[in-house]
């Protein structure tokens, strides 16, 4: 298990031992296939990998009872099973080591504070937390506990990102001066967004932080450095009553789910009778064996759509982000594009990096190439094209390395790519999305030191000098 240095900002390792009793918080789609049925070795899903011999899960917590025991009837597993209500007594009663948290976002502070009062380990999925205070909250409690706190920023696993921390870190850009980063989200994993509880900021943050940490964790980690202050513009364009693919607003044909969903161009678009829909489980139902029930997170008399009236989270932004190296990022995102992907450049005193990323080639409507290109333009030279390999597995190959380093040891690249994150860098990621959102609410520039409580006392520390 990883532990957060609070010293020097890195994440160092703490010894084991060999057979980890791990408990999990949140038996969601994500828990199941990077948690749960790797430690379990199921036959049932022998691509996950087995690590049953590394690590042993003594418990499961839910708010959805009946979801954790159609997973134990389905595994012929006997985990035992509890309440959210009921989480010391899990601790007291199944004496886990370390405690994986892959629950809804706006429960992470809670389990991870509760975790580190018993002095037990932590690792939490991204976001770690949805506001700046819950995670002054997370890092208070880390000081104060033996356990410590690792958060899966998986991004920094993909080959080409590791590529370019390299390229960076061996000064082929000089002093990194600005970034431009575009992200687009096709109109299949963006409109999943607003079917599912990250539509409620109360919830997930709002997309900024519930999506929008894995892009503001990458730059901070590219750059090696905390971002300063940041202003954006955002709105919500695409999704919502007033979307302008509303069919209930265009025809008037009344609000039912089905009906919509009957003239929706959006599930038009990837429900095309006879075909089969898009390999990808933000919508799609899995697996029979991990089709399990919802019947409390998502109650069959409530059903949610894109076009909902509580819907109010922005969908489209604009952000301008600025950090202490001097270095600053113009950052877009826009949650209804034709293609899924990023579009990045880096620009140095030395030179530019370049590349284009298409995260879901099988739903993209013109023909990609495999692997990914990295393009080096030295500032009085001739380009230089990297080559990075299509790697298999979960978030471009990155979710495999991410459960060999979490249950089996470190990678030969964690320590020369610094690839864990700790609480400060969950909280560093939290902040920029939480500032960008504020700043569209406020219509001004948001500094991080005014959200993130250990910027203010950095702040006075240094005012005492």
């Amino acid at each position: 298990m990883t532990v957060q240095r609070h010293a020097n900002e890195r994440v160092g390792s703490k010894e084991r031992h060999p057979m980890t009793r791990y408990a999990i918080c949140g038996l969601s789609r994500r828990a199941l296939g990077m948690y749960a049925l790797p430690l379990l070795g199921s036959p049932l899903f022998p691509g996950y990998g087995d690590y049953s011999a590394h690590g042993e899960l003594v418990g499961i917590l839910d708010i959805d009872m009946e979801r954790v025991r159609a997973f134990n009837t389905e595994q012929g597993s006997a985990i035992p099973s509890y309440e959210p209500k009921h989480f010391d007594r899990m601790v007291s009663e199944t004496t886990p080591q370390v405690v994986i948290i892959a629950s809804t976002d706006g429960t992470h502070a809670e389990y991870i504070i509760k975790s580190l009062e018993n002095d037990l380990d932590v690792i939490t999925e991204k976001p770690m937390v949805i506001d700046c205070a819950q995670a002054g909250a997370v890092i208070d409690a880390e000081k104060r506990s033996r356990g410590s706190v690792r958060v899966i920023h998986n991004a920094r696993y993909a080959q080409p990102h590791m590529q370019i921390k390299r390229m960076i870190r061996q000064g082929l850009l000089g002093r990194v001066t600005n970034v431009e980063f575009t992200w687009n989200v096709d109109t299949y994993h963006g409109s999943s967004y607003f079917h599912r509880w990250n539509r409620d900021r109360s919830q997930s943050g709002g997309l900024t932080i519930t999506k929008g940490c894995h892009h503001f964790d990458l730059i901070n980690w590219w750059l090696d450095d905390r971002p300063e202050q940041v202003f954006a513009y955002g709105t919500l364009n695409y999704y919502g009553p007033d979307s302008p693919h509303n069919p209930s607003r265009q025809d008037d044909i009344g609000g039912s789910v089905a009906e919509q969903k009957r003239r929706c161009p959006y599930h038009r678009r990837w429900h095309v009778p006879g075909l089969e829909p898009p390999k990808d489980d933000h919508l799609r139902a899995r697996e029979r064996a991990l089709d399990l029930p919802y019947t409390v997170q998502y109650p069959q008399d409530r059903p949610m759509y894109i076009y909902d009236e509580e819907i109010r989270i922005e969908d489209t932004y604009s952000v301008v982000v600025r950090y202490r190296g001097g270095a600053s990022m113009a950052y877009s995102a826009n949650f209804s594009a034709p293609w899924e992907g990023y579009v990045l450049g880096i620009n140095g005193t030395h030179g530019r990096l370049e590349t284009v990323h298409y995260t879901a080639p099988s739903r993209c409507p013109f023909p990609v190439r495999e692997g990914q290109q990295i393009a080096y333009y030295p500032l009085f030279g001739e380009r230089q094209v990297h080559e990075t390999r299509q790697m298999s597995g979960g978030h471009g190959g990155a979710d495999p390395l991410l459960r060999h380093e979490l249950f089996v040891g470190p990678l030969p690249e964690s320590e020369e790519l610094d690839l864990p994150a700790g609480s400060l860098d969950g909280a560093y990621a939290v902040a920029v999305g939480e500032a960008a959102w504020r700043s569209v609410e406020e219509n001004r520039p948001i500094d991080i030191s005014d959200l993130l409580p250990i910027e203010r006392k950095r702040s006075q520390s240094i005012e005492e000098r």
